[in-house]
Formats: structure tokens, C-alpha cells, sequence
């Protein structure tokens, strides 16, 4: 092979490596036909899937596709001041395969959603009313966070620890988009401090750098799973 063909041939060999990579860097596996409503009943019986199976075609009708979940504010009364309404593949059937999801957080004045991560999803927010001191924590443990107000976006990286503040004295909300039907979301002190079984309380002090009094406190103000 002549020296000048190499670059052709290598960059040939590096196209077909991202598109055969592509799918595996996506939030849901790509979907095989034209939608796959998910068939919640068929979780009464014995099978399981990465997902939902699909309803017959004839079966799926456009409410399937629709949710009215989004249009009304959660309720704020509770302790950290803030409810995350979602709408995913367990919501809204017609989700099912596609690949994307959204979710409505409302903030009470102050309110906080506390540091928490979505292990299968990148998350774009866009504030709708207010404005959000928002932050999220780099594996090297660098923080990146700004004020985000009404109309602007902030995207959270993949998997990475995130949180938002509401830093005004009315109530504030926003929407979050995900690139995950299900992008999942755990919290890191109901995943630390509210676990079933509990996480041993001597790891946690060990961990935090505090005793086991303090853990055990911390303990009794989340109920457990």
C-alpha cells in the first residue's frame, strides 16, 4: 500500500469505529420500528426486559403519547422545599424505545433539590420562573456551578453529582429534559442514610470523618426504605 493511501484507509477504519460505537454511547439502545408503546400489564406475568415490551399496534391509541403531568406545580411542603414531577416511560407509555424524558421541578422560596445523580442520562434544565444557583461535581472533584435565571439552560453531565437551589424568596420552577426513557435518580443522602439494609454505620463515620452518634443521628431524620 502506497504512504499517501494510509490516511484514507485510517480515516475509513475510525468513521466505522464511531458509528459502530454510536449506539453504544446513547442513552437507550436505538429503537426497530416506528414506536414501542410500553404494555405495562405484561409486567403481571414472567417476563422481563431491559424496558417495557411493546403493546400490539392495534391496542395503541394517542393518549399513549400524551401526558398533562407537566402543567401543574408539585407540592413544596416538605423538608428540603422542592418535588420533581416526572414524565418518563413509567408515566407515558408512548415514551417506550424513544429514548428522551422530562421532568418539572418546582421550588418553594429557598428551596433546594439536593445533590443527587441520574446514572443513565445527561440532563438539560431551562428555568421557567425564577432563578437557580445550580452546580454539579466533576469526578475529580472540581465544582462547576452559576446563577441560571428565567429562559436560560444549564446542562448536568452524565451521571455526574448535581443539585439545584432556588437563591430568591418566591417560588421558582423549571423543566429538565433527559436523553434516557428512564434516566433514573438517586439521591446521595437517602442512597447514604435511608438504604435497606442500612449502609453500616461504622463505614459512614469512617467515610465522613465523624462518629457513629452523628451517623445514627443523621440516620433518624430519613425514614427507611
Amino acid at each position: 500500500m502506497a504512504p499517501k493511501q494510509l490516511p484514507a484507509v485510517l480515516l475509513a477504519a475510525w468513521a466505522t469505529l464511531l458509528a459502530l460505537a454510536a449506539p453504544t454511547l446513547a442513552g437507550d439502545p436505538d429503537m426497530l420500528q416506528d414506536f414501542c408503546v410500553a404494555d405495562y400489564k405484561s409486567l403481571d406475568g414472567p417476563l422481563r426486559l431491559n424496558g417495557f415490551p411493546c403493546k400490539r399496534p392495534e391496542n395503541v391509541t394517542a393518549d399513549d403519547f400524551f401526558s398533562a403531568a407537566l402543567a401543574f406545580p408539585g407540592n413544596t411542603g416538605n423538608p428540603v422545599g422542592s418535588a420533581v414531577t416526572a414524565a418518563n416511560v413509567e408515566k407515558l407509555p408512548g415514551l417506550n424505545t424513544l429514548g428522551v424524558s422530562m421532568s418539572r421541578v418546582d421550588y418553594a422560596p429557598w428551596g433546594v433539590n439536593p445533590p443527587h445523580t441520574h446514572p443513565r442520562a445527561t440532563e438539560i434544565i431551562y428555568v421557567l420562573e425564577g432563578s437557580l444557583d445550580v452546580g454539579f461535581v466533576t469526578t475529580a472533584g472540581k465544582l462547576f456551578t452559576r446563577t441560571v435565571c428565567k429562559g436560560e439552560v444549564f446542562v448536568f453531565p452524565r451521571g455526574l453529582v448535581h443539585y439545584q437551589k432556588n437563591n430568591g424568596g418566591a417560588p421558582a420552577a423549571a423543566i429538565s429534559a433527559f436523553n434516557s426513557q428512564l434516566p433514573g435518580t438517586q439521591s446521595l443522602a437517602l442512597a447514604l442514610f435511608a438504604a435497606s439494609p442500612p449502609v453500616p454505620t461504622d463505614v459512614l463515620a469512617r467515610a465522613l470523618q465523624t462518629d457513629g452518634g452523628m451517623v445514627e443521628a443523621v440516620k433518624s431524620k430519613f425514614p427507611q426504605k
